[in-house]
């Protein structure tokens, strides 16, 4: 009976690790990154026979190639680290906010109208923190909504929240359409080109230093807050149960709610430096994707603000590099976008073997 039991075991199953080592784990993507570039560098070579050294150094350039370049990098990084920190505690607690793009927007969009509206009528010193207030206050509303509904009646927090990014874009659009500059044309522009109301400051004459410096802040802040306060433990155990939650005296409700408020303030804290600190205009692309991608970069970073700027360094180099690609090799951005494709699949696969083992029918014979 034995015998015919092994006969039929399968040659290979896949076993969950133990919590592996904080550095293996990072030697496991590091290698992940390296064959993701061996193995781009062959599908590069063989679709267009250009030298893969030449695409990366392209990238490294596209990246890194000017000091605005690096403006431009270390900004993108910024604002998609942003939004990534502010989905993080929502998914940390097990709640799906798949919402982070539409929050982000009507943060903005909150930041934009108060330009718009009363940017002639009030100073800067006024009319920062008022912009400042409505987008957090704009950003958490949005966000709440959703987890009012999943908390009163456990409604699936997934659809609603990205039904809400649809209504956020159509709101916008609607706006910019009753706004545009001039009339008809169906775009605002930049706002206040002369004044420069409601505009952040720069600082030693940089454009991007202020959202930078904001967001290095709440990274730390994110950090602390999730791993050494009561809030952070809360919700960390209705993440792991919310049966246990509720055994030990945890208020489920009241941490779904208060959780999505800081989520979705910070949303709006990201669309606010979007509007006022980077594009000084709004539409319905302001958020260009960031609430999605941040999903990967919460994930991949395993929940924890410092590594999030690692994930997000990656991710924002591969989009700038790949950029560069197209322009200056002469290759469409659908080429471009296949090898940023390939790096992250591989990543993302690494987590993987970072989490799992292969065992083999003969290496378990072996051993017995």
């Amino acid at each position: 009976m034995k015998t015919h039991d092994k006969a039929h075991e399968p040659l290979l199953h896949i076993v969950k690790r133990s919590a592996p080592v904080w550095w293996r784990a990072w030697l496991i993507r590091v290698i992940a990154v390296v064959a993701a570039l061996i193995f781009s560098g062959v599908i590069s070579f063989l679709l267009t026979g250009k030298n893969p050294i030449e695409i990366y150094a392209t990238m490294l350039d596209g990246a890194f190639g000017t000091e605005r370049r690096i403006w431009n990098l270390f900004q993108a990084l910024a604002m998609l680290l942003c939004v990534s920190l502010a989905v993080t505690p929502a998914f940390k607690m097990r709640f799906w906010n798949i919402g982070a793009e539409g929050q982000a927007l009507i943060g903005g969009f909150a930041a934009a109208a108060c330009m718009l509206k009363i940017g002639d009528a009030l100073p800067n010193y006024l009319l920062i923190p008022l912009m400042i207030i409505c987008s957090v206050v704009a950003g958490a509303v949005w966000a709440v909504i959703p987890a009012f509904f999943k908390a009163k009646w456990g409604t699936n927090e997934t659809l609603f929240t990205l039904m809400m990014n649809y209504i956020a874009i159509q709101l916008v659009s609607y706006f910019v359409q009753i706004w545009a500059v001039p009339a008809g044309s169906g775009k605002i522009g930049t706002i206040n080109p002369n004044t420069m109301a409601g505009w952040l400051p720069e600082i030693f004459g940089q454009k991007y230093l202020l959202n930078i410096i904001i967001v290095v802040a709440l990274t730390v802040l994110m950090y602390i807050y999730l791993k050494y306060s009561k809030h952070g433990y809360e919700i960390s155990v209705v993440g792991e149960s919310e049966n246990t939650a509720r055994y030990i005296g945890i208020n489920v409700k009241k941490v779904i709610l208060r959780t999505m408020l800081l989520s979705g303030a910070i949303c709006g804290i990201a669309g606010l430096l979007l509007v006022a600190g980077t594009d000084h205009s709004i539409t319905g692309d302001t958020v260009a994707g960031r609430g999605f991608t941040a999903i990967m970069v919460s994930w991949l970073a395993k929940f924890n603000p410092i590594y999030m700027i690692v994930t997000s360094f990656i991710i924002v180099f591969l989009q700038k590099g790949a950029g560069e690609i197209a322009t200056t090799l002469g290759l469409n951005h659908a080429f471009s976008d296949i090898i940023t494709g390939i790096i992250i699949f591989f990543i993302i696969g690494s987590e993987f073997f970072i989490n799992y083992s292969i065992k083999f029918r003969e290496k378990e014979a072996q051993t017995k």
